[in-house]
């Protein structure tokens, strides 16, 4: 399983290292329990709505429960992803870590994003070619491959196409998220304020979250 899934997404890790990492989020879960998030903050959207202007929230907090049943099972689910998001945040020390689900939305493919560590962020993003263009969510969702950016400030300069929203940001990994079918049902996001922060040691970590991740998506 891992093997299959570090060669259909093409991210260069060996297997050795992620085993002990799911071995470690397995105590994690057993042990350890995390509140489910059903609303939170979000910030307002710059030009075009392709980027969130931080510092500036909207008034109204986001209610997953619009788009996710807010029964006892996707409650239970929900604190599955939040204890998830935890171990990462403990193990790796990332700046920003969050978790999207594809979902059909408004009779749209978008991503939505159930848990998270960090500074509020945009809630939804529609999976289209238009946001593809700017957004490293919706290349890794469309591409179902890994995106590893430990210098954003070279990738930038080598001509990559990034769309800056928190210039803090050195270094970023968006991973899909696979289902036994090995179909890209969501991703995972973290963002570090250092350069060359996505060692194989955290990637591994971030990979054994996303083969755990799939257990606990919400119907």
């Amino acid at each position: 399983m891992i093997s299959a899934y570090l060669d259909k997404t093409q991210t260069p890790l060996g297997s050795a290292l992620i085993e002990s990492k799911i071995a470690m989020l397995e105590e994690h879960l057993s042990t350890k329990s995390a509140q489910s998030t059903w609303s939170y903050q979000i910030p307002e959207l710059g030009e075009g709505g392709s980027c969130s202007l931080f510092g500036n929230l909207q008034d109204a907090p986001f209610l997953l429960n619009e788009y996710i049943d807010n029964n006892e099972r996707n409650d239970a689910l929900l604190s599955k992803l939040q204890a998830i998001v935890d171990f990462v945040h403990n193990q790796t020390g990332v700046d920003w870590f969050g978790i999207y689900q594809a979902r059909l939305i408004e009779d749209e493919r978008q991503l939505l994003k159930l848990a998270y560590e960090g500074a509020p962020s945009r809630p939804l993003f529609p999976i289209n070619e238009q946001f593809a263009a700017t957004s490293n969510n919706i290349q890794t969702v469309m591409s179902e491959k890994s995106r590893i950016i430990n210098d954003i400030p070279a990738y930038i300069a080598q001509g990559g196409e990034y769309y800056t929203c928190d210039p803090k940001v050195q270094s970023e990994v968006c991973l899909p998220l696979l289902d036994d079918n090995f179909e890209c049902v969501g991703i995972i996001d973290a963002e570090a304020f250092s350069k060359d922060f996505f060692t194989a040691d955290n990637l591994s970590v971030l990979v054994a979250a996303c083969l755990k991740i799939t257990h606990y998506l919400p119907h």
